[in-house]
């Protein structure tokens, strides 16, 4: 992943970034976002498919974005923290199937933050921004596992 992100013009041959919609941001930081995790979860182990797309559900639903992008807000920059805002606000014709409202807006501006990383060729910035956010979402949903056994 890092190789073919790292090969990407970004928006060199369109507009710039900043002047897409918050939601055309989003809808690309969601298919970048959903390939990054696929791959990690694939050259992490070999396991059924099944198994695969659990662990990528589990990181890519809303509520887990929501909660990455609230781990990460402190350390975004004012530009990054200014996209993700506009996504996070941003009026959307579909609404969460499986979330709250609260946090598929939050998923929602993560995403367009991801989008926009992408689409302005910050390659090195959207691999660490990825790269916290699915690390720090495994070390919840492996404490949560932990503390629910203990029950």
């Amino acid at each position: 992943m890092e190789e073919s992100l790292n090969n990407s013009k970004g928006a060199s041959s369109g507009m710039p970034a900043e002047q897409y919609s918050p939601l055309t941001l989003a809808f690309m930081g969601d298919a970048v976002f959903e390939v990054y995790v696929r791959k990690r979860i694939v050259l992490a182990s070999n396991m059924p498919v099944n198994k695969l797309n659990r662990q990528s559900t589990s990181l890519v639903k809303a509520e887990a974005q929501a909660r990455m992008i609230k781990r990460l807000k402190e350390e975004l920059t004012e530009t990054e923290y200014g996209v993700y805002k506009r996504g996070r606000n941003a009026k959307s014709n579909t609404s969460a199937k499986n979330a709250s409202i609260k946090d598929y807006r939050r998923a929602t501006g993560f995403e367009a933050l991801i989008g926009y990383l992408y689409l302005d060729g910050q390659m090195d910035r959207l691999l660490e921004i990825m790269e916290k956010a699915v690390r720090s979402e495994q070390e919840y949903l492996k404490e949560s596992k932990k503390h629910g056994a203990e029950r």
